[in-house]
C-alpha cells in the first residue's frame, strides 16, 4: 500500500499521530508530523546514512571519553515550541543532557544533526527553523551529504540566533560548543565516497 492511502482522513494531534504511527496503519514507513500532517520519510541515500552513523560515532565516543551526562540518539522525536501540538520532526541526531525517558520525544534537546540532500533540502530548512524554537537547543549542525561541508548555528547568550550559520569546510574543524566537542569535519566523512584518498582511515 502506498504512503498516500496510509494518510488519515484528517489532521492530527500529537498524541494521535503517534497512536496512529505505532499502529498497523501506520505500516512500515517512517514518519513525521508537520502542522498536524503525518509526512512520510523516505530511505536515506548510503552517504546519508554513513554520514549519520560516523557523527553518532564520533560523538558518543568524545561524550564517553569526557565522562559528559549526555547521551546522542539517532533519528529522535523532536517536539517545537510553535505549534507545538500538532508537530513532531525527526532530525538525523540529537544530543540530550537530560535524563533518560521512556517517552517517544527527545527530552530537552540539547543539539540537533540534520544530513542535507538535494531531495530534502527544503523541509531539512523547514526543520531548522522550528528547531530554533525549542528553547533548550544550543546548537543546530547540518552537514551535506554532496560535499565536504557542513553548517552551525550556534545560539547566543542571550537567547537569540545569529542571521547566518558558521560554514565549515573540508579543512575545517567541526565544532559543537554546548558539548565541548571538536574534530576534523573530514572524520565524518570517512566512510562515505566524499572521503579525500589522502584522509585517514580512522
Amino acid at each position: 500500500m502506498s504512503a498516500a492511502l496510509r494518510l488519515p482522513p484528517r489532521q492530527m494531534s500529537v498524541a494521535e499521530f503517534l497512536d496512529w504511527a505505532a499502529s498497523p496503519a501506520g505500516g512500515d514507513v517512517a514518519w513525521q508530523l508537520r502542522d498536524g500532517e503525518p509526512e512520510a520519510m523516505t530511505p536515506a541515500s548510503e552517504t546519508h546514512g554513513c554520514l549519520q552513523a560516523e557523527l553518532a560515532y564520533l560523538l558518543a565516543d568524545h561524550l564517553s571519553r569526557t565522562g559528559r551526562p549526555c547521551r546522542v540518539v539517532i533519528a529522535p522525536g523532536v517536539i517545537p515550541r510553535l505549534r507545538s501540538e500538532r508537530n513532531i520532526l525527526v532530525p538525523d541526531l540529537g544530543v540530550t543532557c537530560a535524563p533518560p525517558s521512556p517517552g517517544t520525544a527527545l527530552p530537552e534537546p540539547l543539539v540537533l544533526i540534520e544530513v542535507l540532500s538535494p531531495s530534502n533540502e527544503a523541509a531539512t530548512r523547514a526543520n531548522v527553523w522550528a528547531y530554533a524554537s525549542i528553547p533548550t537547543v544550543a546548537e543546530i549542525v547540518v552537514v551535506s551529504s554532496t560535499a565536504v561541508a557542513a553548517e552551525v548555528t550556534r545560539r547566543r547568550p542571550d537567547g537569540t540566533w545569529p542571521e547566518t550559520a558558521e560554514m565549515v569546510g573540508a579543512g575545517g574543524a567541526l565544532r559543537i560548543e554546548a558539548i565541548g566537542f571538536e574534530a576534523p569535519l573530514v572524520a565524518a566523512y570517512r566512510t562515505t565516497a566524499l572521503a579525500g584518498p589522502d584522509q585517514p582511515a580512522s
